[in-house]
């Protein structure tokens, strides 16, 4: 597809925040695309109807679009909770996503919904359908199913990907890019200019970042922790 041709070889920012975080209002949210856009980001990564609007009404960038709670229930290691229904899909694509981006595993999604009427719905609208997994076998079946491309999203953040490295998943990375013949993101803990670099070397299609570049509050716990001020 020509819109994930787009992001090869580009640094995708995932520009979200949770409702009760002070940079959630809508100006603070366009702002932040604004900023990161005029930086070089070649796609965004957002949550919700309201952003993807606006990304998609300000942008001429691929749009990433994803839904998830208000709250993130503390055992979210254990459900299925990005974008995990047919009506969530459907709430994407009439807000203009280009890419829609769900759980790509194997897990129980709620309502009984099935991911593989979800990414045949996806294509029918001629979407593009990305599958954020955790494990090997995960990508490898969303790619069977029809998923255009893998991210690393859930690595680390399901009870099947518990030995996930502390930083970013490399090794899953490699794995999937040599078991399947679509395109493969790095997503989830990726902190420096070094971490990119890897990826490419290992053959990421594109890189998606979040917290290191949006989340000013989980940056400066970062600082705060590290020296104890």
């Amino acid at each position: 597809m020509d819109i994930i041709d787009r992001l090869k070889n580009k640094v995708v920012v995932s520009v979200q925040a949770m409702p009760n975080e002070p940079l959630y209002n809508e100006k603070c949210m366009v702002a932040m695309m604004q900023s990161v856009v005029k930086g070089g980001a070649g796609g965004l990564r957002v949550a919700g109807i309201r952003d993807v609007k606006n990304a998609k009404l300000l942008f001429d960038i691929p749009v990433i679009g994803i839904t998830k709670p208000d709250v993130i229930p503390p055992n979210f290691k254990e459900i299925v909770y990005i974008t995990p229904e047919l009506k969530d899909v459907i709430s994407l694509i009439e807000a203009g996503a280009d890419i829609i981006a769900f759980d790509g595993t194997q897990r129980p999604r709620p309502n009984m919904a099935c991911l593989a009427e979800m990414i045949k719905y996806i294509h029918i609208n001629n979407k593009a359908a990305m599958a954020d997994v955790s494990t090997l076998e995960e990508g490898i079946e969303a790619a069977k199913l029809g998923a255009d491309i893998l991210s690393t999203t859930l690595a680390g953040y399901t009870l099947e990907s518990k030995d996930s490295p502390q930083g970013p998943d490399f090794p899953l990375l490699e794995k999937l890019v040599n078991a399947v013949d679509i395109p493969v993101c790095l997503e989830g803990r990726i902190w420096s200019p070094d971490d990119v670099d890897k990826a490419f070397s290992l053959n990421a299609h594109c890189v998606v970042i979040g917290s290191a570049i949006t989340r000013p509050n989980v940056i400066t716990k970062r600082f705060v922790r590290r020296y104890n001020l």
